[in-house]
């Protein structure tokens, strides 16, 4: 495993993603080199190493069983709101949003990075963390990847005003056209925590998207954590009842299954839907 070195911020997401490359590329249960053996692979110190883990073992990626060591743990159970493919209206989240880069450098994508962004991991790619501030309060550290072909001579002043599909389209002739966003609780970092004000592992969410452009090309991979006392998603569902049954036998569910967050009598009714974002107010 290749020694790392850059910057305290990708340091700390360099540790992280090397933990994260061995969770995924082992089966559940599988046991994971000792604290000491990673941080002599990865050139790191212990307390560095240590922190990496403990976040991952709050995010219920990593088990540590004291006097045994670590283990990969059980995948989470994955929900998609809407079956297929369906058109959603993501409004503006509310507040004045701005940013401020932390980072901007060009590395080897790596094989989790490349694997996302369908690249060998030795290709280069733009990296940019950027602070989301919201009325002038960071909510959020956004830690982007782009093919550094795509995006040649980008700057920090690029990505801290504007619309970045803007700017892709308008000065890279790149059109985006759809893309893959996860989101799951999480907790914060020492160092994340430090940079947004709040406590060590603190609650927040991370999202994962990777975004194609019109033909079908990975031209984005983002990686976000975001507060989880100043941030919500609320997701507001049209329901027809009146289609269930054709619902339900179109779509191979079963009676009697189990959606969660769905009441029982709704699970598997057709639903219009509109996801916003919502920043709550400060204390």
């Amino acid at each position: 495993m290749e020694e790392i070195r850059s910057g305290p911020t990708r340091k700390r997401e360099q540790v992280r993603d090397r933990i994260l490359e061995l969770v995924e590329s082992s089966p559940v249960g599988h046991p994971l080199p000792s604290e000491r053996d990673l941080s002599k692979q990865l050139g790191v110190s212990r307390p560095t190493l240590r922190s990496a883990v403990d976040e991952l073992v709050a995010a219920g990626v990593v088990i540590r069983e004291h006097g045994r060591g670590m283990f990969v743990a059980r995948e989470k159970v994955t929900q998609e709101l809407v079956a297929n493919e369906a058109v959603a209206e993501v409004p503006r989240a509310s507040g004045a949003w701005s940013s401020r880069v932390l980072d901007l450098t060009t590395i080897a994508a790596g094989p989790r990075v490349g694997r996302r962004l369908m690249l060998s991991p030795s290709a280069p790619v733009t990296h940019v963390a950027r602070l989301v501030l919201v009325d002038d309060e960071p909510i959020a550290i956004e830690y982007l990847y782009f093919p550094a072909s795509v995006v040649p001579g980008l700057v920090a002043r690029d990505v801290e005003s504007g619309d970045l599909y803007d700017l892709l389209r308008e000065r890279y002739g790149v059109r985006v056209s759809r893309a893959t966003q996860s989101m799951e609780a999480t907790v914060t970092s020492e160092q994340e925590a430090s940079i947004m004000g709040v406590a060590p592992f603190s609650a927040a969410l991370v999202f994962e998207r990777i975004t194609l452009d019109t033909g079908a090309r990975p031209v984005e991979y983002v990686h976000s954590i975001y507060r989880g006392d100043r941030y919500r998603i609320v997701s507001r569902l049209a329901l027809d009842a009146a289609a269930s049954e054709a619902t339900a036998s179109t779509d191979g569910r079963l009676p009697g299954a189990h959606y969660p967050g769905m009441p029982g009598s709704l699970a598997g009714v057709r639903a219009a839907y509109r996801t916003s974002g919502d920043v709550q107010p400060a204390e």
